[in-house]
């Protein structure tokens, strides 16, 4: 059964535009070949970072929404591991919002 998942990552700030389109575009790929469905993909572009990791100061910001399976999460944030041009990730499992809501 698929689960919702929200994962953001921040890309290092020096990377090209089409590169950073290529990074979100290899992660979205990785995610559906474990046979998982993109929902929302956001770019939400160069921010200035709470604090300084890897001595980098900004970083680009990406959101994705997806519905997926535990194997595609670990096989992606293994791929972001990896990666030079990952600062850090996060994936948290979405709660079940709407079945909240009608149980009430």
């Amino acid at each position: 059964m698929a689960t919702a998942y929200e994962t953001m990552y921040i890309l290092r700030p020096d990377l090209s535009e089409e590169q950073v389109d290529q990074s979100i575009t290899k992660y979205q790929d990785l995610l559906k070949e474990h046979g998982a469905e993109i929902l929302e993909t956001q770019h939400r572009g160069k921010r200035r970072l709470a604090y300084e990791i890897q001595k980098l100061r900004d970083g680009i910001y990406v959101q994705m929404n997806y519905n997926g399976t535990g194997e595609g999460v670990k096989a992606m944030e293994r791929a972001m591991r990896i990666s030079d041009e990952v600062v850090r990730y996060l994936t948290v499992k979405q709660e079940a919002v709407k079945e909240a809501v009608a149980a009430e």
